[in-house]
């Protein structure tokens, strides 16, 4: 990587941030002939040329060779050079790790989950993650030095400017970025869950031609991604995007923040937990009775799974929650009106049974003149956003494309 060009982007050199230009465009474009970059950016030929040739020597800009129709000379065609480097995601589960690695044009060619994981706000943990990155970095099939950053998504309160977790691993004298440089040996860029997975279903996923989105992450917690115009929206501290803590309801549930009547305690996966297990002590019957008379721990995965095999107990508590989550969206909707909402996490397997009691909550409570135009999906990427976007955000902010 040529560090000298990122800095004398930086520091506003023109020639440099022309090449960051022409990244840019080949990022969202793909494959350009030097006249059409002439005219996508408003530069001359001979400049286009000349910085072509110079992202060539630099190994950013490939040359795919000739193109065109029959007759005539046939331009070449330049895009990313695949191989200019790599990119690696980290998504931090309750407890599981999923990574991920793009190359420089934005395709998977490594993707692994850990599940001898935990994540905990402790040092042993902290150590853990290292040594589990560390690991899966040495077995890569390219170099650590073709690494060229490390994105790596936590949930709760990340400031990804000043490189903090106040969630997890916390400490005040050093960024928590900076002590995973110091133990990974690579640039790293920590960021929220739920923005990094909005940011990779944007750019890979569900979103198309659409300018405004919000991805909604029901996982164990809910929190929500907020594009704007094609950026993620982070707020004047960097901590958008908190919806879960929503307050919601009048209950004294006690949210993991701390406080009464979070959305969270009533609409997410640790919802969808607690409630089935306070079913089963009731006495209602399900598939999962047995286990649950035994004492074996039963996971946010397996009442899913016990959705999907069509289990009464699990598929009514899941419906109750789309329900209130449909209520909850409906206030988004009236206060953004977005092209497109994406949902996403542990609870969209579910499917169709979260998704039609949203539809129909969003349809009673939100104003149609307001809601008429907003599509919602499901997560195309499924489990792979969150990597797929500390991937992409690690590519964008070692550019200074963001």
């Amino acid at each position: 990587m040529n560090n000298s060009f990122l800095q004398q982007a930086s520091e506003g050199n023109r020639s440099a941030l022309l090449k960051k230009e022409i990244i840019r465009q080949c990022i969202t474009g793909g494959y350009y002939t030097i006249p059409e970059l002439s005219r996508e950016m408003n530069i001359s030929v001979p400049t286009v040329t000349k910085l072509i040739g110079e992202l060539k020597d630099e190994g950013f800009v490939y040359d795919f060779g000739k193109h065109g129709a029959n007759g005539g000379r046939k331009p070449s065609i330049y895009g990313l050079n695949p191989d200019a480097g790599y990119f690696v995601g980290v998504d931090l589960k309750n407890d599981r790790m999923d990574m991920g690695v793009i190359d420089f044009k934005g395709n998977f060619t490594e993707y692994q989950t850990f599940r001898n994981f935990l994540l905990e706000n402790s040092q042993q943990s902290f150590d853990e993650l290292c040594s589990i990155i560390n690991s899966f970095l040495d077995g890569l099939p390219v170099s650590r030095q073709k690494i060229l950053a490390v994105g790596i998504n936590l949930s709760g309160r990340v400031n990804s400017e000043s490189g903090y977790s106040y969630s997890f691993y916390f400490v005040e004298e050093k960024p928590i970025a900076m002590l995973l440089e110091e133990k990974l040996g690579c640039n790293v860029y920590i960021e929220n869950d739920s923005r990094a997975m909005a940011y990779g279903e944007y750019m890979m996923g569900a979103a198309h031609n659409e300018r405004d989105m919000l991805f909604v992450n029901a996982s164990w917690g809910l929190g929500i991604g907020i594009v704007i115009d094609g950026r993620l929206c982070y707020g004047k501290s960097g901590f958008s995007g908190e919806f879960g803590h929503f307050p919601f309801f009048e209950n004294e549930i006690i949210c993991r923040c701390g406080k009464r009547g979070c959305l969270e305690t009533g609409v997410s996966g640790s919802a969808v937990h607690r409630m089935f297990l306070e079913k089963l002590g009731e006495g209602r019957a399900s598939m999962l009775s047995g286990r649950y008379k035994k004492g074996e721990p039963i996971t946010l995965d397996d009442i899913m799974l016990a959705v999907t095999k069509e289990d009464v107990l699990a598929i009514e508590i899941t419906e109750e929650v789309g329900n209130l989550m449909g209520r909850a969206i409906s206030g988004l909707v009236n206060l953004f009106n977005p092209e497109l909402i994406v949902i996403g996490g542990t609870l969209a397997t579910a499917r169709d049974y979260l998704m039609l009691p949203i539809k129909s909550a969003i349809n009673k409570h939100s104003l149609l003149l307001v809601s008429k135009d907003t599509t919602i999906k499901f997560s195309k990427l499924g489990e792979k956003a969150g990597v797929a976007g500390a991937c992409m955000l690690s590519r964008g902010k070692l550019l200074r494309l963001l």
